[in-house]
This record gives structure tokens, C-alpha cells and sequence, in this order.
């Protein structure tokens, strides 16, 4: 069973990812931390039942990693478009206690396993080969911490609680049958729609606000 991790802004660049949460929830999300092995960096926050929300951009100190960089990070003119046309809450992450089963004759939409960080692996997580959203975001990425689970104590705590959380798809019954067929808990609600696009409902001490 995939269970449903965190939810990913995915920012052009950084403050203006802390910049839409903020306008959005009326919270300053925290720095969270380097991905060095990535060439990449985070903002998190806590919603509730070991749930977290991530806004991650490139970081333009970083060293370029030797291979596609995850989130579909590398493609900033797509990052820009989708960023500019109010798609911001562009991913999520799942996360399995058995990755290698998941991912078995699946690779072609969620990628390949990668042992993460490179010289000392404490994580798996699926990328494809150039580092694209799987399917172009609609199905999540996957992430196996290896029996590990995520300490929730280097994440702010601001009150902020996921309430409910929905993804608009133009094929909303094959992204419905795939996280059947994969098996996931706490998945998004699955609206046919033009266009894809995320939106989540989360409480906050000024009420409830969506982001997306």
C-alpha cells in the first residue's frame, strides 16, 4: 500500500514559492534544507497525520548533479509555463515500504529507482531518466525510506491541517485505475477536467484556504 506523503510546490525559484504559500495559507513556511546530491532546496511544513508540504526549487548555488534532477526541475522553461498559468502545487509524493515491487513493469511512469544521497543512501526514490514529473505529474512520485519513517521534528508546525486534496485530469478514469491498480491511500480526489491541475483545501488559524 502507497500512502501519500507530501505535497510539492514546485517554484521557479524559491522566495517565489515561499511567496504564493504565504499568499495563500497566510503562513512563512520555514527553510528545510540543501539537497546537495539533487542541486536542489526546500521550504516544509507540517499538515497534520505525518503529512508535510514541500516548495522546492533549483538551487543556484548548487553543483549540477550527473544525471536529470527530480520534480522535472531541469526543464525551467516548462517549471516557468506551468508556474505563470497558476498550476503551482504540481506533485506529490507517495511513499512505499516496497518500492522494487511498485515500480516493477511500472518504470515508464515513475522511472527508475535511485538510492539517495549518493555516498551514503538512507532513501530511494523513483526518478525517470530525465528527471520528469511522472506523467507529467498525475501519477506521484515514490519514495521508500527504508522502514525509516520521516521525523516530523525538523518540520514548523503552524497549525496548518490538509483538509481535502484533488486533482483535475482530462483522463480522469485512467488515473483513477492506476492508483487502483497500485494501491493508494489518501490519494487525490479525481475530477474530470480540461486541464490537469492540483487543489488542496487546507485548514489554517485563519481559516480554511486552497492551495494550488
Amino acid at each position: 500500500m502507497l500512502k501519500l506523503d507530501h505535497l510539492t510546490i514546485i517554484a521557479p525559484t524559491l522566495a517565489e514559492g515561499v511567496a504564493h504559500v504565504r499568499r495563500c495559507l497566510d503562513l512563512d513556511v520555514p527553510f528545510g534544507q540543501h539537497h546537495g546530491y539533487m542541486g536542489t532546496y526546500n521550504h516544509l511544513l507540517q499538515l497534520g497525520d505525518g503529512v508535510y508540504l514541500e516548495i522546492i526549487a533549483l538551487d543556484p548555488d548548487a553543483t549540477r548533479p550527473g544525471r536529470g534532477r527530480w520534480f522535472g526541475l531541469d526543464d525551467g522553461k516548462a517549471v516557468r509555463a506551468d508556474w505563470d498559468a497558476g498550476r503551482r502545487l504540481r506533485s506529490w509524493v507517495a511513499r512505499t515500504d516496497a518500492i522494487d515491487t511498485v515500480l516493477a513493469g511500472r518504470e515508464g511512469i515513475f522511472g527508475k529507482k535511485v538510492s539517495l544521497p549518493w555516498s551514503n543512501p538512507s532513501f530511494d526514490f523513483a526518478i525517470p531518466d530525465d528527471g520528469s514529473l511522472p506523467l507529467g505529474g498525475a501519477a506521484p512520485s515514490i519514495i521508500d525510506r527504508r522502514g525509516k519513517p520521516r521525523s516530523m521534528d525538523t518540520i514548523a508546525d503552524l497549525g496548518a491541517r490538509l483538509r481535502s486534496f484533488s486533482l483535475e485530469h482530462p483522463d480522469a478514469a485512467a488515473i483513477s485505475e492506476l492508483y487502483r491498480e497500485i494501491g493508494v491511500d489518501r490519494s487525490p480526489h479525481i475530477i474530470r477536467c480540461d486541464a490537469l491541475r492540483y487543489r488542496a483545501q487546507i485548514e489554517t488559524p485563519a481559516g480554511t484556504r486552497e492551495l494550488s
